[in-house]
């Protein structure tokens, strides 16, 4: 477990914890710079409950005590400090020591665990709460930048099957947000970003919800900067041996949301899916499968 499996275990379980629980669990959500750093009796002293509620929350949340939590907090707050040229000092000295082999299953795995974290009943929760939203919408605008752009991307092109439904912004023809000026009441923006959060994707979370739209964030964290502008917040990991966090699981995600949005338009969407499939094949898009062997390979007999 890491610092974003508790805070999504806490964000999930929230509306469950009793009395001082519920305050200490929104002391850790809102401080985890304190979590790392100050002592449990001071933690608590902050947050105005007893020092044995924050041990009762930490085992509450599947940990052996609260020690555990500040572990975890303290890691957390260290690969962000050492930032990507850091990480990547930490990446060398791994690798010399185990093996290209070693660090490139460590990779995987790492990877692995993130996407399988999206089969837990929250993530799941999430991310159907978040396709009816979308396939609600007469729009989706899509927005993603650096590492998340990609992520963005496949969506709107996943989307691009159902007709006109999806938009992508900032896809680079220097039109940036404009699209945006079309939208209105009911439809969605669909903003990706994780740590460190790119500050032109959290003020484009603001300003479409300042013009109504309903904001779906897919991040990395209950507590970053767009999961509280989002209407619905789904969080991955991204925690990776390597120098640059891992976007596996968004990806995923993203996945889950196009195929979840498909199925909640039933005929509707499958009629377009078959257009879209169509024109592919009308306008030769795609290589035929049914190509002779020699003339895929270019040979003649």
């Amino acid at each position: 477990m890491d610092r974003a499996a508790v805070a999504d275990r806490i964000a999930s379980s929230f509306d469950q914890l009793p009395g001082q629980l519920g305050v200490a669990a929104r002391y850790i959500l809102d401080n985890p710079g304190d979590v790392a750093l100050l002592s449990m009796r001071e933690q608590a002293r902050r947050a105005g409950v007893q020092p044995w509620t924050m041990t009762r929350l930490a085992k509450r949340l599947g940990l052996e005590g609260y020690e555990a939590l500040r572990q975890l907090h303290g890691e957390a707050l260290k690969e962000k400090a050492l930032g990507f040229s850091g990480k990547a000092g930490a990446q060398v000295a791994r690798q010399k020591q185990g093996g290209s082999h070693a660090l490139a299953r460590d990779i995987a795995a790492a990877s692995a665990a993130q996407v399988a974290r999206l089969g837990e009943p929250a993530s799941l929760d999430a991310l159907a709460e978040a396709a009816e939203t979308m396939a609600a919408a007469r729009r989706i605008y899509c927005f993603g930048l650096r590492s998340s752009h990609a992520i963005a991307a496949q969506f709107a092109y996943a989307m691009s099957f159902l007709g006109e439904k999806a938009v992508l912004l900032g896809a680079g023809d220097g039109t940036g947000l404009d699209a945006l000026r079309h939208g209105r009441g009911g439809d969605v923006f669909f903003v990706t970003t994780v740590a460190p959060y790119t500050t032109a994707s959290v003020e484009a979370a603001r300003y479409a919800r300042s013009l109504g739209l309903a904001v779906i964030a897919l991040t990395d964290s209950p507590v970053s900067p767009v999961a509280a502008l989002a209407d619905h917040a789904i969080c991955i990991g991204t925690e990776s041996p390597s120098f640059l966090h891992t976007m596996s699981a968004a990806f995923t995600a993203a996945e889950i949301l196009a195929a979840l949005v498909a199925g909640l338009g039933g005929e509707t969407a499958l009629d377009a899916i078959e257009w879209a499939e169509r024109q592919l094949s009308d306008l030769r898009i795609h290589l035929s499968q049914s190509a002779p062997r020699a003339h895929r390979f270019g040979k003649s007999r």
